[in-house]
């Protein structure tokens, strides 16, 4: 539903409990657009006392990393189309940072299969083997959702990556990039710089921060394209969305970072946790 306040009347106590927030997926990487989204996606449920819910992808929308790596990153199924130029390792990134900025939010997180290493949108499929009906109802100008439901890749050099037994009769019903031998899970398990690491990293840190998860949020004084919000006493997430590196606040840790800091400062397309003691006295300076 593209009306939040519509979307969350779903969600009183005696009908769902929560339901997927498209409209912070749907938003362009811009701090503007995500702030505005989770302020209004947050002052929908506090009425009907329901979590709210953060989401990146799912089985019907292009893939963050590939979103996040176009020139227009916002998301509508009316604008899909095949061809369009993508930097990955731009959108990787990104992607990266979104993934701590959404499991910094009070409420609920969902995460797609695969976004969690850090998969692209396949879009050079054979159309002969595409399934999803929308491809052939727009006579091919829209690549359909079959991009982002690849099989995923377990182990191994070669397709099908362990998804299927080694002495298999047939192949998955999509093919899977010969290239995808550095996403698996086996490739990234142990790599401190992977998206999996961080992924796990995140949730442990999330499960086990008595801030996060159900509570209030509280926006930090930062300047234009940085957010900046404390959780509880001494949790901030900084993400920095303004093109230049920033500094980070007083903080005693950093508890984890999706890129490395730079001569001490967050770079562009970032998101770092970070323990402080008096996070509200927090400022960010370019």
């Amino acid at each position: 539903l593209p009306d939040i306040e519509r979307f969350a009347l779903y969600l009183r106590p005696d009908e769902l409990h929560t339901a997927f927030n498209f409209d912070f997926l749907a938003r362009p990487w811009d701090a503007d657009a995500l702030r505005a989204s989770i302020d209004e996606t947050l002052a929908a449920h506090a009425p009907v006392h329901a979590p709210s819910t953060w989401v990146l992808s799912n089985h019907d929308v292009t893939r963050a990393v590939t979103r996040y790596g176009r020139e227009d990153s916002s998301f509508a199924f009316a604008k899909k189309r095949k061809g369009t130029p993508t930097d990955l390792v731009l959108g990787r990134r990104r992607a990266r940072a979104a993934a701590l900025l959404t499991s910094g939010l009070p409420g609920s997180l969902y995460i797609y299969q695969g976004d969690d290493l850090g998969l692209p949108e396949v879009e050079d499929l054979p159309d002969e083997l595409r399934e999803d009906p929308m491809h052939e109802r727009s006579g091919g100008v829209d690549p359909g959702r079959d991009g982002c439901r690849v099989p995923l890749p377990w182990r191994g050099t070669t397709p099908p990556f362990g998804f299927s037994p080694d002495d298999a009769s047939s192949e998955p019903w999509l093919p899977q990039p010969a290239d995808w031998s550095s996403l698996t899970v086996q490739a990234q398990q142990s790599d401190p710089s992977s998206m999996l690491w961080l992924y796990r990293q995140a949730l442990r840190i999330r499960r086990a921060e008595p801030a996060l998860g159900d509570g209030p949020l509280t926006w930090l004084a930062s300047p234009a394209g940085v957010l900046a919000f404390a959780r509880g006493a001494a949790f901030v997430s900084v993400t920095n969305l303004s093109g230049g590196p920033v500094a980070l606040p007083e903080h005693q840790a950093i508890l984890l970072s999706s890129s490395p800091l730079v001569c001490g400062l967050l770079p562009s397309d970032s998101t770092a946790w970070l323990r402080t003691q008096r996070p509200t006295a927090g400022h960010l300076t370019t």
